[in-house]
């Protein structure tokens, strides 16, 4: 997500939903407990589209890539019961460019898309195309149902049971119908298919290989957290993670952070709300213990997102963020004795990046939901609301232990009462373990899991190789999915070679997959 005036909140991440486009305000991805209830949702929903229609338009055209053309693809709404919602379709975007592709031969290079705009994903995954000129292949860019503008009951995709279709299942059946038929089409049924993605997108390019591995011939999971997200792990890891970078700054950088969490805590235990408020610029009172747990929600996104987003260079991806935005972040917390104002500061780095907003309005610039690192706002907050209310476990805890944060635990019995009330589901723990293997992967084949070790995500997925065609690659310095962005002059010498490394597998799979349909002729 990306807002031209820089004013940016808890935004997804891991990528990246609460796709809303902006010049003055912006909106934020969330933390979360399960206390959000169902009518604040709706209210940040009517504050989004309250804004003028050429607010959420500006970002979709002004920095659109000329080589891409947006085109819609006529997908099937449901792809498991033949007599699910009258047997209707929808119309899928996805973004195309044969510009490299020596038509006919060259390999086809698909990006799975996950949790938002695809033109997003797009103009911040510069080495696929990068890439495909030096390996002449079709780019494709595949939006995911219910995201961006492939709403599959439009406004009314996220009512109940409108929004039941929307499943990891569901998408990948998607892709795979939509690689299949454009292939027909584009007179490429000998092309190799590569998949791509970062974050959840990447998730989405492990289960591609596993499910499809008659459509797609290999993966590159970028930043994927495919452990973590089925239930494997230990739930203080990612905010441990996220402490863990500034650390490596400074441990007088995390020192301070503790401080002045320290500070607001007391001075919340006495009810000094009305210096908290003055403290940290805030628009409206503090009144209540639940204030408070907002408040401290919204300054720890900012920490996740800076922590992610840790790039060598300035970047418009998720929001305005200044290079080496941790760094930033550690002078700014050790920039004078004031430490509230400091982590005000530092917060406003995210919220602020301009200086434009005069104060911070808690509960229009960050909400929870079931998703601990963010949702976002608009349409494609719900969407990531209810998939990490069903398939998708985010049971993330800070605890003030292993983390410098204050303690926000996350539970599953939380994550079931909130999900239950927002949404009537009740969540499925361990199931993407059982449906797409989990950490039994030893059998698979033709998968690449890069993961950046600034990056918070990193150990919620595969650091290590498990055979020679499932290669894990540990980026020095790298931060979330930096090796899907284009190249930099700023890139550490890490990720300069993994890219190496991922395009030469690459052409070796595609290779393989040639030799492969030729003996079928």
């Amino acid at each position: 997500m990306t807002c031209d005036a820089g004013v940016v909140g808890n935004l997804k991440t891991k990528g990246l939903s609460g796709q809303l486009y902006c010049d003055v305000i912006l909106v934020t991805s969330v933390d979360m407990r399960f206390i959000l209830s169902s009518v604040a949702l709706v209210l940040c929903v009517d504050v989004l589209h309250s804004l003028p229609h050429t607010y959420l338009q500006s970002r979709q055209h002004h920095d659109a890539d000329p080589r891409f053309t947006e085109k819609f693809f006529t997908q099937t709404l449901d792809h498991f019961n033949f007599n699910s919602m009258g047997n209707g379709t929808f119309n899928q975007r996805y973004l195309i460019t044969d510009q490299y592709w020596e038509k006919g031969f060259g390999p086809i290079f698909f990006y799975t898309g996950n949790e938002g705009d695809i033109w997003e994903f797009a103009l911040n995954s510069g080495f696929i195309t990068e890439l495909a000129a030096q390996q002449r292949a079709l780019v494709i860019f595949a939006e995911h149902r219910y995201y961006g503008k492939s709403l599959p009951f439009e406004k009314d995709s996220f009512n109940i049971p409108q929004i039941s279709l929307l499943t990891v299942e569901q998408a990948l059946a998607d892709y795979a119908i939509m690689i299949t038929e454009l292939k027909q089409q584009l007179g490429a049924t000998d092309c190799p298919v590569i998949v791509f993605g970062g974050s959840y997108g990447g998730m989405l390019s492990v289960y591609m290989r596993l499910k499809y591995p008659n459509i797609v011939a290999g993966a590159l999971a970028a930043s994927a957290p495919i452990l973590s997200t089925a239930g494997l792990g230990d739930s203080r890891q990612f905010f441990r993670d996220v402490a863990s970078d500034f650390e490596s700054v400074s441990s007088d950088c995390t020192d301070a952070v503790r401080g002045a969490f320290h500070q607001l805590k007391e001075l919340a235990e006495s009810q000094e709300y009305r210096h908290i408020q003055s403290a940290f610029a805030l628009c409206k009172p503090l009144s209540s213990a639940q204030d408070i747990h907002q408040l401290n929600g919204f300054l720890r996104n900012a920490f996740t997102l800076m922590a992610m987003l840790d790039y060598p260079y300035s970047t418009h991806f998720m929001g305005n963020m200044p290079a080496n935005p941790v760094k930033v972040a550690c002078e700014t917390m050790l920039g004078g004795s004031d430490l509230l104002g400091n982590l005000r500061d530092t917060a406003a780095i995210v919220y602020n990046a301009t200086g434009i907003l005069p104060c911070f309005d808690l509960y229009s610039l960050y909400l929870e939901c079931a998703d601990p690192t963010g949702c976002g706002l608009g349409f494609d907050s719900l969407a990531w609301d209810y998939q990490a209310c069903t398939e998708i476990e985010l049971c993330y805890e800070s605890n003030n232990v292993t983390d410098m944060f204050p303690p926000m635990p996350f539970t599953e019995e939380d994550r079931r009462l909130y999900c239950s009330k927002r949404w009537g589901v009740v969540p499925r723990p361990g199931w993407l373990n059982i449906q797409f293997w989990g950490d039994a992967l030893s059998t698979a084949s033709n998968i690449i899991f890069s993961n950046g070790d600034l990056d918070p995500w990193a150990n919620g997925g595969v650091r290590t190789s498990l055979s020679d065609s499932l290669i894990a690659l540990n980026i020095s310095g790298g931060a979330h999915h930096l090796d899907l962005r284009g190249s930099n002059e700023a890139d550490p010498v890490s990720v300069i070679s993994a890219r190496k490394t991922e395009a030469d597998l690459i052409a070796h799979w595609v290779k393989m997959e040639r030799t492969r349909l030729q003996k079928f002729v």
